[in-house]
């Protein structure tokens, strides 16, 4: 199987009763089923309102382990009864550590493994490293449907190393569960444009489509900026939406052309990482 049917879910996550969030994904994780997609990508932390605006100690009490987690729970159900696969991105307790993390789930409901996001941010309205130490599993790749797929969650997103990381271990598509929208310090600051470029050109360099999802809606004083998209290998937007819809992105793509064209760039066969050794020094 060379062809794979994907889907970006986009909508607002902002009620405090985790059921109703969860119930919200899972209609329209049904919806893209009904389309035909295979492999479908709800917003990060969708389980309720993004609650990293503010540092309060109590919401470490959203946390579950991983097989707890209702948004977890549910998607398997959803993932095997459908046969479809969901990137489904949760708060972890691991013990005394907590993590931001995506479960990959099969289309048999079975957990094939977790990512814990490596890149953490810290600023107003974003206050991450209060809740999540950085993911010490490392960047991983599954094969589903005679894919293998990359998952970096949302901060992830603005590094070429993460995309390069994954497609270096194999990856053919790259997916990123996001959580994004207006910055507190400053309301004229509207970087919708630039992640999106940012990571349109993981496409282009990587030779591979790249799907971002986003919520959309008002939570206490920030706006999420939507702007979901599935991109191409060619980096050029297939689909997406602005800032207020919601609903379902979709389309297929055929991995043996994206590849043919990865082949021919010659990315992968010119990179010269004898070179690259300040990239990885801790300075």
């Amino acid at each position: 199987m060379t062809k794979v049917t994907v889907a970006a879910l986009q909508l607002a996550l902002g009620s405090d009763d985790e059921s109703t969030n969860i119930d919200a994904v899972s209609q329209l994780v049904e919806h893209a089923a009904e389309k035909g997609a295979q492999i479908i990508l709800p917003p990060e932390l969708f389980s309720g309102p993004y609650f990293c605006r503010e540092e309060d100690e109590a919401l470490f009490a959203l946390a579950r382990p991983t097989l707890e987690h209702p948004s977890v729970i549910a998607m398997r159900k959803l993932a095997k009864s459908l046969g479809v696969v969901v990137p489904v991105s949760f708060f972890e307790r691991d013990g005394h550590h907590y993590y931001n993390t995506i479960a990959m789930v099969d289309g048999e409901g079975e957990v094939l493994g977790t990512y814990r996001k490596s890149h953490i941010p810290d600023g107003p309205g974003y206050e991450e490293k209060f809740y999540f130490r950085p993911g010490n599993d490392g960047f991983k790749v599954w094969d589903v449907f005679g894919a293998k797929v990359g998952v970096g969650i949302c901060w992830d997103q603005w590094y070429p190393e993460v995309a390069r990381a994954m497609a270096l271990q194999g990856a053919e598509m790259l997916f990123y569960p996001t959580a994004i929208g207006s910055e507190p310090y400053d309301e004229e600051l509207d970087t919708s444009r630039m992640w999106r470029r940012a990571m349109q050109g993981h496409a282009v360099s990587n030779c591979m489509p790249v799907i971002a999802a986003n919520r959309i809606g008002k939570e206490g004083e920030q706006s999420f900026y939507g702007h979901s998209f599935i991109a191409n290998e060619w980096g050029d937007l297939v689909c997406e939406f602005g800032a207020e819809e919601d609903g379902v992105l979709i389309s297929t793509f055929d991995l043996a052309i994206a590849a043919k064209h990865r082949a021919g760039m010659g990315f992968f066969r010119d990179r010269r990482p004898q070179l690259y050794g300040r990239l990885v020094e801790d300075i």
